[in-house]
């Protein structure tokens, strides 16, 4: 039998090919936030979740040290992602809108959400070597969505490496800029759309609000 889903997830959580990076996720679980203080943190790499049927796919760029890291799913108990789940909401993409912790009932519609590091990396700068570590498992996830069409990059860090993901696995050397809601055609017809990230600093400052982020979403819809 091949690699599935349930296959991919478990190498995914036992890796351990970073050391920098498990040392990261076992010191943030120690030294916690006080909010988060009795709280059992996950500190390990974190997989992706949704359906596999998907036709979407959300992607960031690692997760956050007192969000998935802590939680043990992507953009789940952190700012950007109460900010993204209540857009995937009011675009009809999810049941609830909200992701609290991972027994919370929460369903993606054709959706699945996943980042390209799946372990948080010290000040958010991933090395090469570590990001290239990851590939495989983005690779995996790209192969097993066998029915999306189209990957919303938030944030330009996560479009970068997406794009460079793509040069190293096909032949494209085109040169992509990060337009928020532009619609760029990759080698395998797939269709990237870059977006601004839903950080706190990006809210507040007003370079995404949530009618451009629901916007954003209903168009990935209508193209799916």
């Amino acid at each position: 039998m091949g690699i599935t889903f349930k296959k991919l997830n478990n190498s995914i959580v036992k890796c351990k090919s970073c050391p920098r990076l498990i040392k990261f996720s076992k010191k943030i679980s120690i030294e916690k936030r006080k909010q988060n203080i009795s709280e059992t943190y996950w500190a390990k790499p974190v997989t992706g979740f949704g359906d596999i049927d998907a036709k979407l796919l959300i992607v960031g760029l690692a997760p956050a040290a007192h969000g998935g890291t802590r939680t043990g799913r992507a953009f789940t108990g952190d700012k950007s992602g109460d900010f993204l789940f209540n857009c995937l909401f009011e675009a009809n993409i999810t049941n609830i809108s909200t992701s609290i912790h991972i027994d919370d009932g929460l369903k993606l519609n054709k959706t699945y959400i996943t980042n390209i590091l799946k372990c948080v990396p010290p000040e958010d700068r991933p090395l090469n070597d570590e990001l290239s570590n990851c590939s495989t498992f983005f690779k995996n996830e790209l192969l097993l969505l066998k029915n999306l069409k189209v990957i919303i990059a938030l944030g330009k860090v996560s479009f970068d490496n997406c794009i460079k993901f793509y040069k190293k696995s096909y032949s494209f050397n085109k040169k992509l800029p990060f337009i928020h809601g532009a619609k760029y055609i990759l080698p395998d017809n797939k269709i990237l759309i870059p977006s601004y990230h839903p950080s706190p600093r990006n809210v507040n400052r007003k370079i995404i609000n949530t009618q451009k982020m629901v916007s954003l979403l209903k168009k990935a819809k209508k193209i799916i």
